[in-house]
């Protein structure tokens, strides 16, 4: 394991102030910062044990292409994973360019570099029938009615609104009742504004009837057993007892739902930039995996009802 104590304070004060720039004008995510603060301090400590000693700045960016492979190289050995890689090649690249922004330096090397190829894992959503049975199940897990309305709300937002779980359970007491076009605030911050379907304004309207609980405009809509915010646990659970049930596929977990919002208004003919918004993809790169999933279901269509393609198996 590489030691960060070896990072000198300099890097150490470079390092905390980048984090602090993505998080204020990126407006990066808890999770994402945690996650390129642990990539960076691995680098910079590699650096300081590769080259000898502890590294300033100026070291750090003046890094060739050979420290940089001698980099990945150790990653790799560590069991890093393609895509974990390229993630925290990414991360570095930042942290680089952003150091070489404040300082005038030239970090050509770093900023070049490819990042390791790997393929990139296609959503796997429910099919519309699975999707409807997921909700109608899901709802039979709880012991309560209330704690029985309050899980349907949670999937039908899921899939009827294309909701992160944690966009969903980060809902607060002012949205009731449902309006017809939510403003939700995902990653990073960004803000986007999803319509709200009838039956999803009807599942928490009814989640709200039978809540023992009062719902302040300011605290969590969706409450746990004791009136607490409502752990997101408890829904993974109840669509893995519903999957179980329906005897679904292990990928049936609550964010295929929103998975399945992507693909069926694909299929339906949803523009793609539009359901861009509605996920809230910072990239239209990342929506475009959904054409590549209605592809692979139109081939399956086509080989299993298609006369020559059946000819061809033969």
């Amino acid at each position: 394991m590489t030691d960060t104590l070896a990072i000198a304070p300099q890097l150490r004060a470079a390092l905390s102030d980048w984090l602090a720039h993505l998080s204020a004008l990126k407006g990066a995510s808890q999770n994402t910062l945690t996650a390129y603060a642990a990539d960076v301090r691995g680098y910079l400590g590699f650096l300081a044990q590769h080259k000898g000693g502890t590294e300033g700045l100026p070291a750090v960016l003046a890094t060739t292409q050979s420290d940089l492979r001698a980099w990945m190289a150790h990653e790799r050995r560590r069991g890093l994973e393609a895509r974990s890689l390229a993630r925290a090649l990414s991360a570095v690249k930042s942290f680089t360019a952003w150091a070489a922004d404040r300082t005038g330096a030239e970090a050509t090397p770093v900023l070049s570099a490819r990042g390791p190829k790997f393929r990139r894992k296609l959503p796997r959503p429910l099919s519309e029938d699975g999707a409807a049975e997921v909700i109608e199940t899901v709802g039979l897990q709880a012991r309560d009615d209330w704690q029985q309305a309050r899980d349907i709300a949670v999937v039908t937002l899921l899939y009827g609104c294309g909701l992160r779980i944690s966009e969903a359970l980060g809902l607060t007491g002012d949205a009731i009742p449902l309006p017809d076009v939510l403003r939700i605030i995902g990653k990073g911050g960004k803000t986007r504004l999803v319509p709200v379907l009838p039956a999803a304004r009807e599942a928490v309207a009814t989640y709200a009837r039978l809540c023992p609980w009062d719902l302040p405009a300011s605290e969590p809509l969706f409450r746990g057993a004791r009136g607490g915010p409502l752990n997101p646990r408890l829904i993974q659970l109840a669509m893995e007892k519903a999957r179980l049930q329906l005897g679904l596929p292990a990928t049936a977990t609550p964010h295929a739902l929103r998975h399945s919002f992507a693909t069926h208004l694909l299929t339906a003919g949803g523009d793609l930039r539009a359901i861009q918004e509605l996920l809230g993809h910072a990239s239209l790169s990342t929506t475009q995996a959904y054409t590549a999933v209605d592809a692979a279901r139109l081939m399956e269509v086509y080989e299993a009802a298609h006369p020559r393609a059946a000819m061809g198996k033969s």
